[in-house]
């Protein structure tokens, strides 16, 4: 099949066209809630510190949404703590929930004391985080989905 376009207004309903489409897609898909759940700190070095993040995902779609990828930012009391893209499969229920964690190694000494103070002040009283970031999802002609979320918890502290 040939298509040739002849003027710009042609070109403008073109244009319309694809447009439309990505608009009605994302009026049909809405973006999961995603809430994060705890954050635990499972080593501790003076080098590194390794936290486990873990989060709860809500979809109130009437499909499946089949995460590909996903981003995150993180922060604890206005602070930057985590944030990142990572790959990951895994599959969000139709009108239901699923929960993943991803483990993050910091250099909280040499990149931020200042969040040193406050994941030890974490696992003593709570702290208020932020949340955002963006799924990624295996749908034809899905665009990436956006997040975000606020509220408190503890830091874990494990056995440290």
């Amino acid at each position: 099949m040939k298509i040739e376009i002849r003027n710009g207004a042609q070109i403008a309903l073109l244009t319309f066209c694809l447009s439309s489409c990505a608009s009605i897609t994302e009026d049909l898909i809405r973006s999961p809630q995603v809430s994060l759940r705890n954050v635990e700190v499972v080593g501790l070095g003076f080098n590194a510190q390794t936290f486990l993040l873990s989060f709860d995902v809500a979809n109130s779609n009437p499909f499946p949404l089949p995460v590909r990828n996903f981003d995150y930012d993180v922060r604890l009391d206005g602070q930057r703590f985590a944030s990142g893209e990572t790959a990951s499969q895994f599959t969000i229920p139709a009108d239901g929930n699923a929960s993943f964690a991803i483990s993050v190694d910091l250099n909280l000494l040499q990149t931020a004391p200042q969040l040193l103070t406050i994941v030890r002040d974490g696992a003593r009283r709570e702290i208020r985080y932020d949340l955002t970031g963006r799924f990624g999802v295996d749908l034809p002609l899905t665009p990436v989905l956006t997040y975000r979320d606020n509220g408190v918890l503890r830091v874990n502290a494990g056995s440290y």
